[in-house]
């Protein structure tokens, strides 16, 4: 590394190691589910406590703190004046459900073998804590910024991004803006949404009691699980599946699955689709709901979408991927959510078109809704200050990508994710991905990330925004 501030950063994060370690722990520490809205708090208890923590932290490293009435909240290296020019990084400390297959409690932090374990620490807890580090590094420092810097703190990333979107309706948008909540190097462009539900009709005197499965839409659901009425020995032998016997003739079917997020289905195994299988080979519902379960069959088949008729691939991004993520049963109506992420040479039109005709008369849409895909150039002087600041400290020859993820960087109009997240780092067993159990971070790679961060928001300093 030639660039002469180099020595000085690395000095700064090795010496704040433990200083990082215990404030990710204290971040991880605060549940931040999106909940019941309450005053101050529109997105539930859970998220504000965690943006008062962050917030607390910030203060106590020195940084100016301002909490936008709850819905998002910054730090900044100091005063931003009207109508000034500045740079923003932007992490969220909302979570998704802890769900289930933890070894030991999600919300305190554990180092195993130079990962840490816990909600949060990759998705994005711990990513805020590099970022608010880094502004230290940059007010501390005393050098003269020519654009000042903003570290925005997220509450609502994981479902709706309402909070971005009051930010954009109250205050002046950044002249560049970075969201480390994805992979490193660059991610310069994100995959369109399409979500929904496939629901059935009122099923009435049917052979299924209840189902339930899931604890995010845009997760695949490890667990879930269906009573019936049925004999034992009518189940078909399903792998993945178990059979508990219940009162009065009444069978649970659990199913057993592997989780993952739901824009990197690959290797994961959906427990709603195990028991959709089942039960279909089983043979033991009714025509109504044989033909409702079809459907979900279809939609389990391939997460890929050619079994809906959906597939999609344009080259620029990988191709469409499709996982159904929550399952419910309510007043003898099941709703099955589902989560896309499609490239450019597809659209929302097509694929509910698509998606009745494999419904047909047996189920129905609801609660549609998307996102157009988004991209910045690779060849844009910010992308460039990034791509280049990464591979200079790595000592790698990568280029930026496009990802199925969505984050806050579509919300911006000069934006891209960028890491810390490494897609060549295996994860080790008892580790996991983001949204999965056990979620994990290589705790050197965030050492290693907070390092990029600063020498990127000074590269940026001397770049025309």
């Amino acid at each position: 590394m030639n660039d002469p501030r180099w020595a000085s950063i690395d000095a700064f994060a090795e010496q704040n190691r433990d200083n990082v370690l215990r404030d990710i722990t204290r971040l991880v520490a605060v549940p931040s589910v999106e909940g019941t809205p309450e005053p101050g708090a529109p997105f539930g208890a859970g998220p504000k406590a965690a943006l008062d923590k962050a917030l607390e932290i910030a203060a106590e490293l020195g940084l100016a703190t301002h909490d936008a009435e709850g819905y998002i909240g910054w730090a900044e290296t100091g005063p931003i004046a009207d109508g000034q020019k500045y740079l923003a990084t932007i992490t969220h400390t909302d979570v998704v459900p802890e769900g289930n297959g933890w070894d030991a409690d999600p919300y305190t932090v554990r180092l195993r073998d130079g990962w840490l374990l816990g909600r949060g620490v990759a998705d994005d807890k711990g990513p805020t804590i590099l970022c608010l580090y880094a502004l230290k590094y940059l007010k501390d420092s005393g050098v003269e910024l020519k654009y000042p810097v903003r570290a925005l703190l997220g509450t609502n990333e994981e479902t709706h991004m309402h909070d971005v979107d009051y930010y954009a309706a109250h205050y002046p948008m950044p002249a560049f803006c970075f969201t480390p909540d994805a992979e490193f190097p660059v991610c310069n462009g994100e995959k369109g949404g399409f979500n929904g539900e496939i629901v059935s009709p009122v099923l009435e005197n049917g052979t299924i009691l209840d189902f339930a499965g899931g604890v995010a839409r845009n997760a695949v659901p490890d667990r879930a699980f269906c009573a019936v009425r049925a004999d034992a020995a009518a189940i078909h032998p399903t792998e993945g599946v178990t059979v508990e016997a219940g009162e009065n003739g009444t069978l649970t079917l659990r199913g057993w699955g592997k989780s993952g997020h739901a824009a990197m289905p690959e290797g994961t195994v959906n427990a709603i689709g195990l028991l959709v299988d089942c039960l279909l080979e089983s043979g033991i519902c009714t025509p109504q709901e044989e033909a409702y379960l079809r459907v979900l069959h279809t939609l389990h088949a391939a997460t890929d979408g050619s079994a809906l008729g959906i597939a999609a691939n344009d080259g620029l991004f990988d191709p469409l991927t499709i996982i159904g993520g929550t399952i419910e049963m309510k007043d003898g109506v099941i709703r099955q959510s589902f989560d896309c992420r499609y490239p450019t040479n597809t659209n929302p039109e097509t694929m509910t078109a698509a998606l009745e005709k494999v419904c047909g008369s047996a189920a129905r849409l609801d609660n549609l809704s998307s996102r157009v895909p988004f991209y910045i150039a690779a060849d844009s002087p910010a992308v460039q200050a990034l791509i280049t600041t990464y591979n200079d400290v790595t000592g790698e020859n990568k280029t930026p990508f496009t990802m199925g993820g969505g984050t806050y960087a579509r919300h911006f109009p000069y934006a891209v994710s960028f890491g810390p997240e490494h897609s060549d780092l295996p994860l080790p067993d008892f580790a996991g991905p983001m949204h999965g159990a056990n979620e994990g971070a290589h705790f050197d790679k965030l050492i290693e990330a907070l390092k990029i961060y600063i020498l990127a928001l000074l590269r940026l300093q001397d770049i025309a925004l």
